[in-house]
């Protein structure tokens, strides 16, 4: 009877868990407040101090870390070594000058209080470790981690990682209560080195040939376990040395970003990473303990706000002396400014070896987790605020006009102005994209920047004089603006046009268009004739079968456009329709003459 009792509790107590993230999360995300809080709000309703639900947030807490242990597995997948590397500057530059300098003026704030230097410090260090989980659901939420500003803050969260071991040590070191049981700082730091040469070593000539040998055996659900249990070992072996599991489970993701596997991994344990997140995010909610908060809360409630406060201005200054703009420096400022996960975990050794009381535990364990549930808040308030005008670039002044103009120099124009320029012509070339413009001109290809849909511009750069126009731009309207203003402009301009599928195609010829290119028209025919060679057709064959294929289809597109109404959706027009039917038939029957090896081929169509 009690094991039923027992496993009846436990049910209800999942029900409850899924049930209030469901309602809540969901609801939050539909007033605007993100679904972090919607967790945290969720937690705190069902913990001990709402509906008392569970009555133990803490045990929740630890399994749920999980969940911040697979998202950062994720996020190494995602990031290759010689990536991270690219990052190394950021990491132990921008990393160890804003936590050294936060851990500082932290301090400070905890002497103010009338704390101990050792109490002010073992608090510092705790708040001065960002959330993981928060910062990188935001970043998630928002794709922004592969961002430049995104890549800063993950730089700035590994190094925070690495510092589990040291400060440990430093609590150890401040110990009231020495024992000889005790590791030197020297050892603990070989041992956590040994523990990071094994995963490397592993992940460069185990994974692989591991992940290789279980997809022959076709079965999924060995692979899903295989990546939960390369994840999670991973975490346990960096744990053993001392460090965090989160850092151990990003390294065996970075070790696998360059694997075949990478996609099948991310997709086996995406399931899991988003449930135990949120089960994370749950439990924060459920440890916050409102007895300790309402019994000390000008303590608590001025710590929150005095310790946000003086980490906000300490990264807002580190980010710009780093050369991040004034809204990119905000921004992280307000994202960051929270204590994080690892702070639990330090306190409690803190007070395990008497450094600290288990009041100032609980009160640091308040307001760390009174943080996390304001960072939310204060990102809402953030987003509010009226944002400065960004100044828009003025487009550049053209200096020199040639016979060629060619507007875009994306992946098509650049194949296009390589070309032209290799035979020995002079391109006027204009480009939207700054950072285009900026790499083109810094590799010594002259390149302007400005919209070319403004006809001033298309003036400035010589179009009533030029003999060709090139407009490669990825925009199907602007594509067609700039054909028509080129045609009324200079009606004896020669217009190559990028066409971005058949209807574009359509409307290009009514504009006026001299060469209109479907941007995969050709790389489909090439891809075609290569698939009849892998069918078993001699090479000369399958060319001949292509370029057949690529002359009718060609001819018939002018037949068609004559047809196209643009007042008319593609399949609302029959005539149009009729035509297309008419056109597949003829190049069928063309193709498979072909085929039988006729020598004369209608190729009308």
């Amino acid at each position: 009877m009690s094991a039923a009792a027992e496993s009846g509790i436990s049910i209800i107590q999942v029900v409850s868990l899924l049930g209030a993230a469901v309602v809540a999360v969901p609801l939050f995300k539909r007033l605007g407040l993100g679904s972090v809080l919607g967790y945290l709000a969720a937690g705190l309703a069902i913990g001990p101090f709402g509906l008392g639900l569970f009555s133990d947030g803490h045990t929740i807490l630890h399994v749920a870390e999980l969940g911040v242990v697979i998202f950062l597995f994720v996020i190494g997948l995602e990031m290759k070594p010689s990536h991270l590397w690219h990052l190394r500057k950021q990491i132990f530059g921008l990393g160890s000058m804003q936590v050294v300098v936060a851990a500082i003026l932290l301090t400070i704030v905890g002497m103010l209080f009338g704390f101990s230097w050792q109490i002010s410090f073992i608090a510092a260090s705790g708040f001065v470790l960002t959330s993981t989980a928060i910062v990188m659901s935001v970043l998630g939420e928002r794709g922004e981690i592969d961002s430049p500003g995104g890549q800063k803050i993950v730089s700035i969260l590994l190094f925070e990682d690495l510092l589990i071991v040291p400060l440990l040590a430093i609590v150890a070191f401040l110990s009231p209560t020495h024992t000889e049981s005790g590791q030197p700082l020297w050892q603990s730091i070989g041992i956590a080195l040994g523990c990071v040469v094994a995963l490397v070593a592993a992940g460069r000539w185990l994974l692989n040939p591991l992940f290789r040998l279980l997809a022959r055996s076709k079965a999924r659900e060995v692979m899903t376990a295989a990546a939960l249990l390369v994840v999670l070992g991973a975490g346990v072996l960096m744990e053993k040395g001392g460090l965090s599991m989160a850092m151990g489970a990003f390294l065996a993701g970075v070790m696998l970003s360059e694997s075949h596997f990478r996609h099948q991994l991310e997709a086996d344990v995406e399931p899991f990473r988003g449930l135990l997140l949120g089960l994370f995010f749950l439990a924060v909610g459920m440890s916050l303990d409102l007895n300790v908060v309402a019994n000390n809360w000008p303590l608590i409630v001025s710590g929150v706000l005095a310790l946000m406060a003086a980490k906000a201005v300490c990264i807002y200054f580190v980010a710009r002396l780093a050369k991040s703009n004034h809204e990119e420096a905000l921004e992280r400022a307000v994202l960051m400014a929270q204590g994080g996960e690892f702070a639990f975990v330090l306190f409690t050794a803190a007070t395990s070896q008497g450094v600290i009381s288990d009041i100032n535990n609980a009160n640091m364990t308040a307001i760390v987790v009174l943080s996390m549930v304001l960072t939310p808040l204060f990102m809402i308030l953030h987003g509010k605020l009226p944002k400065k005008a960004v100044a828009k670039r003025e487009a550049d002044k053209i200096d020199e006009q040639h016979a060629i103009l060619q507007v875009g120099f994306g992946r098509f124009g650049q194949i296009v102005y390589y070309i032209l320029s290799a035979a020995g012509y002079s391109i006027t070339i204009i480009d939207k994209d700054e950072k285009t413009v900026a790499g083109m001109n810094k590799y010594g290809v002259k390149t302007y920047f400005g919209d070319a849909s403004r006809p001033e511009l298309l003036r400035t750069a010589g179009i009533e004089k030029a003999a060709v126009l090139v407009v490669a731009i990825d925009d199907p309207e602007q594509i067609l603006q700039i054909v028509q203003f080129a045609r009324e402009a200079n009606p004896n301009i020669k217009i190559v046009a990028r066409a971005y599928d058949r209807l574009h195609t359509f409307k290009l010829f009514q504009a006026d268009a001299d060469e209109i290119v479907r941007e995969t028209f050709d790389s489909g025919v090439r891809a075609g004739k290569r698939a009849l060679e892998m069918l078993g057709l001699p090479h000369e064959t399958a060319e001949k079968a292509g370029d057949l294929f690529f002359r009718m289809d060609r001819n018939g597109m002018g037949k068609m456009a004559v047809l196209y109404n643009p007042e008319l959706h593609a399949f609302e027009n029959q005539a149009m329709l009729e035509e297309g039917l008419r056109q597949d038939t003829r190049i069928a029957e063309a193709m498979q003459a072909l085929l039988r090896g006729e020598e004369e081929i209608d190729e009308s169509v």
